[in-house]
């Protein structure tokens, strides 16, 4: 790996990172509600994402489908309603480790066939988050929970979904802009709990424009120069990285039971991937 390659994915695993922290801050520290961030996050991604596709080459010509714009507001939307109640890195860790796991899923039951060394790591990672949700004091509140495995599983059906696009930049602009007027009758449907302030509102702008429509154009150039199996273990960094930023600016706790469940989860889908990088040898 180069070490350009090396600072792009370093850069977008902290942008990935940034969404949980400035999502979690905005809802915890200003005024606004979850669907005005959502709106503005995937309003402000989709002009910065426009911009950049305009910047690239002339003329216009987005792709995504409708499918995929779908599958990005289920994951925008629950995303910030779970992240009313759930720490940083918790969220992170609940997303991230539902994203690997829907998509393994899907792999297998598409017919890839799982080593047993697969199976151990899949059934590692489901017991750390069985582990991090059981009942107890530190454990998290289950509806947001849940809203947050939904946001994984949307954006593994959203990673899924784009497989096969030979134009990330350009299929992740129309999927954004697609998702804009979605988010707007949203907002619309719950303007009676609607609120704001410049604040939340500039969070959830760095959210869209920076974070996400920057940060993913900087992860689709460092993939292209990255293995599978590199692109997938890199991502399990997010949810430690989140939760250690979570703990130092947000002063959110490092608990026995969130440090047990993601060494779980997290090593439980380093096994699964390690296995199939050997089987593929």
């Amino acid at each position: 790996m180069s070490a350009r390659t090396l600072l792009l994915t370093a850069v977008a695993m902290l942008a990935f990172a940034g969404n949980s922290l400035l999502c979690r801050l905005a809802l915890k520290t200003t005024q606004i509600d979850p669907a005005t961030f959502t709106s503005l996050r995937l309003l402000s991604g989709a002009l910065m994402l426009a911009l950049l596709l305009r910047l690239r080459q002339r003329g216009f010509p987005v792709g995504g489908s409708w499918y995929g714009a779908a599958a990005l507001f289920i994951y925008a939307a629950a995303f910030s309603f779970a992240y009313v109640s759930l720490d940083a890195g918790t969220g992170a860790l609940l997303l991230f480790g539902a994203v690997q796991i829907s998509m393994l899923l899907w792999g297998w039951r598409q017919g890839e066939r799982p080593s047993s060394a697969s199976l151990a790591g899949l059934s590692l990672a489901f017991a750390g988050l069985l582990v991090l949700l059981l009942p107890g004091a530190s454990a998290p509140a289950l509806a947001p929970s849940l809203l947050m495995l939904i946001a994984g599983a949307a954006w593994g059906a959203y990673s899924l979904l784009g497989r096969g696009n030979s134009d990330a930049l350009a299929a992740t602009t129309g999927n954004f802009l697609r998702c804009v007027p979605i988010a707007i009758l949203l907002s619309l449907v719950l303007m009676y709990s609607a609120r704001w302030d410049m604040a939340g509102a500039l969070y959830a702008l760095a959210s869209g424009a920076l974070a996400s429509g920057l940060g993913y154009a900087i992860w689709y150039t460092a993939i292209s120069e990255l293995k599978a199996i590199q692109a997938a273990t890199v991502q399990l960094s997010v949810p430690i990285i989140t939760a250690l930023a979570g703990s130092l600016l947000l002063g959110e706790a490092l608990t026995l039971r969130l440090s047990l469940s993601s060494l779980a989860v997290l090593g439980g889908i380093a096994l699964v991937l390690g296995a199939r990088q050997r089987a593929k040898a």
